[in-house]
Order: structure tokens, then C-alpha cells, then sequence
């Protein structure tokens, strides 16, 4: 009888049953994208960094492990004695430039012959490795969201830049130029943000970056192995707190609008649980059918709102190639929990307001 009920109560006003939906499914999909974006950037961005190859990054003291935000205040003869430690088998300096004009990107400045010795290389889809002071690469995801080909002149940092080629993505960065000019570009001759160092064996890592501490005390060592555990949206500052303002805002909206729905709900069918009372209805069969009705509409929002999360992500991928958004089955369950504790929470006053109505002034109610 219950599940008769609730079912016909939903399909009764199938308007205003459609917008409680709604709102539960953009409460749904704004949690699971919030926290997709982010950490599909951060572990993107972790992949792609452990993606050159290197066992070790230097940094300077206090360096952010968010590598775009670092400056270039290390001189560049520090690689020369980083080469010269035991177990070192290659080192590579690079640059990095934080560029947000047409797209937030973090550009490396390298120097093609040290970072292929770390790296391994590139893997080059079309074109060829940089060859002039003014050669631009580009990997594959770059180029097709800036839709930019081999052979063009492209604008960035003020400067022309000539494609050279188009990699695989995955070596870090999506944009490369020659270490040298983009230190005249950003006035900083002789510098650099990072060392990336690759060990002999694996298995050094750790003796290599124990040298290190003692060669250069108060610099920041950093194994990439251990780099994706650490890029995490806690050691960003203010990434964590805005994830939690956005999640609050979503179950705010999710949880008015429950009320709202349920609140009229109750206005509108005063007689009939005037009807439901002096049947013998009691006040726990009301408020759970109250109730009931509400989770079933919060659970019709949450698949409304799974559906359009892996939608609005087809559609922001489509359009932005190198975007990373990241929609795990641990976080749908979360936003789900998250959506139906509002939707019971939004509901249980006017399911109480119900279950109190007395029966004779609710059936004389016009």
C-alpha cells in the first residue's frame, strides 16, 4: 500500500515531481564534477610528471609540489654538481612558466639534449625535436584543443614561436621551447625551477637524494614516486576549502528545494490526510510516507544526476581536449549519500507539520 501511494502521490503533480529531480540531479552532478575536476587535474598533472622518466626533482626551499607556481631562483651550475653525485646518471634543468592567457598551462623551457637523457624522448606524432632557438613543441592534446599544426607561427609569451612537431602527451608538460630563450624571455639568464634527475638504478634513489640534502640543505627533494599521493587537493591552499563551499552550495540547492516540493506537498493535500487520519492512519505511517516519497524522488535525482555528470564531461571533453575530469564510483556514492540525507532532512519538517494536522480541521479544509 505504501509503495501504491508514494508512486501515485510523485505521479500527481509530474511538474513539480520533475523539478525536485532536477534539483537533486544538478546537487548530484555539480559534487561529482567539482571533485572530478579537480582531482582529474591533480592526478593528470602527477601522471604526466612521472611520465618523464626521472627518479628525483629538485626544487627550490618551500617549493609548492604544485611545480607550475615555482619561480626560477636556482642557479643553473647547481646541475653541473648534481651530475657529479655517485649513482647520477643524467640531469635535466628546466624553466617553468606559468602562462594564463587562452588557458591556464605551465610551459617548459628544456634543454632537448639533457631532457632526452632523463626522458628517453619524445615520441613524435608529426614534425621533429626542437632544432632552433624559436622551435615550439606541442603534444598531441595541446594541439588539437589550439588547433595548431606543424609549420605554423603560434603567439605565446609575446613571441612567435615556430611549430617544430607534436609529441604524445604524457612528458610532463604540453608545451616545450628551448631552455635559453625562454630564460631571456622572462629574465631570468641562467636559472632554473627544477632539476630533474635520473639515478643509474632505481634502487638509488634514495642515497642519491641523501647526497642531495647534504650538497644543497634547505632545497626541496622530492621522489616521483611518491608524487601522485602528494598531489592531492589538501596540499593545495584553498583548493580543499572552495571543494567544500561548492558542496555545501550544491546540497543547499538540493535541500530548499526538497522542502519546498515536500512543504506544498503537504499544503495541497491537507484533506487528503485528513481522509488518511480518520482511517486510522497513524502519525509514524504519515511521516514515513512523507518521507518515503521523498527519498524515492531524491533516488529518480540521483540517476538524473549520475546520467548528467558523465554527460556535461562528454561534452567539456569534446570541446576541451586537454581538460581531465575524473567521475569515480567512491564519489558518485558520496554525492548519492550527500543528496539523499538532504532530501530526508528537507522533508522531515513538513512530514512532522503532516503527521500533527488534526483530522477533523484537515478534511474541513478547503
Amino acid at each position: 500500500m505504501m509503495g501504491e501511494l508514494v508512486v501515485r502521490n510523485l505521479l500527481h503533480r509530474p511538474l513539480r515531481t520533475l523539478i525536485g529531480v532536477l534539483a537533486v540531479a544538478v546537487e548530484v552532478a555539480l559534487v561529482v564534477l567539482i571533485v572530478g575536476l579537480t582531482s582529474g587535474l591533480l592526478t593528470e598533472t602527477a601522471k604526466r610528471i612521472e611520465g618523464i622518466g626521472a627518479d628525483i626533482m629538485v626544487q627550490p626551499p618551500a617549493a609548492s609540489v604544485f611545480i607550475g607556481m615555482t619561480g626560477a631562483p636556482m642557479p643553473i651550475k647547481i646541475g653541473e654538481k648534481l651530475a657529479e653525485l655517485k649513482y647520477v646518471q643524467a640531469v635535466a634543468p628546466a624553466l617553468l612558466q606559468f602562462n594564463s592567457t587562452g588557458g591556464v598551462e605551465v610551459i617548459y623551457g628544456i634543454d632537448p639534449e639533457s631532457f632526452r637523457a632523463v626522458s628517453g624522448g619524445f615520441v613524435f606524432l608529426e614534425g621533429h625535436d626542437m632544432e632552433g632557438p624559436d622551435d615550439l613543441l606541442v603534444d598531441d592534446l595541446a594541439a588539437a584543443s589550439k588547433h595548431i599544426k606543424v609549420g605554423e607561427t603560434y603567439n605565446l609569451l609575446n613571441h612567435d614561436w615556430q611549430m617544430a612537431g607534436i609529441a604524445e602527451h604524457g612528458k610532463g608538460a604540453r608545451l616545450f621551447v628551448p631552455l635559453a630563450t625562454l630564460q631571456d624571455l622572462v629574465g631570468a639568464p641562467d636559472k632554473s625551477s627544477i632539476f630533474w634527475i635520473k639515478c643509474t638504478r632505481p634502487e638509488h634513489t634514495e642515497d642519491v637524494m641523501d647526497e642531495i640534502r647534504h650538497l644543497l640543505p634547505g632545497y626541496t627533494i622530492r621522489p616521483l614516486s611518491a608524487l601522485l599521493s602528494l598531489m592531492t587537493s589538501t596540499n593545495i591552499p584553498g583548493l580543499q576549502t572552495f571543494i567544500n563551499t561548492m558542496i555545501a552550495l550544491a546540497v543547499a540547492i538540493g535541500l530548499l528545494v526538497i522542502f519546498l516540493t515536500m512543504y506544498t506537498t503537504v499544503i495541497e493535500r491537507t484533506r487528503d490526510i485528513g481522509v488518511l487520519k480518520s482511517l486510522g492512519a497513524s502519525r509514524p505511517f504519515i511521516v514515513r510516507a512523507l518521507l518515503t516519497e521523498s527519498a524515492g524522488l531524491c533516488i529518480l535525482g540521483i540517476v538524473a544526476g549520475v546520467g548528467l555528470s558523465y554527460a556535461v564531461r562528454a561534452a567539456f571533453l569534446a570541446g576541451f581536449p586537454t581538460l581531465s575530469i575524473l567521475i569515480t564510483p567512491a564519489w558518485i556514492l558520496r554525492a548519492a549519500a550527500i543528496a539523499l540525507f538532504g532530501a530526508i532532512l528537507g522533508a522531515s519538517y513538513p512530514a512532522w507539520m503532516a503527521s500533527r494536522k488534526d483530522a477533523v480541521e484537515a478534511l474541513s479544509y478547503d
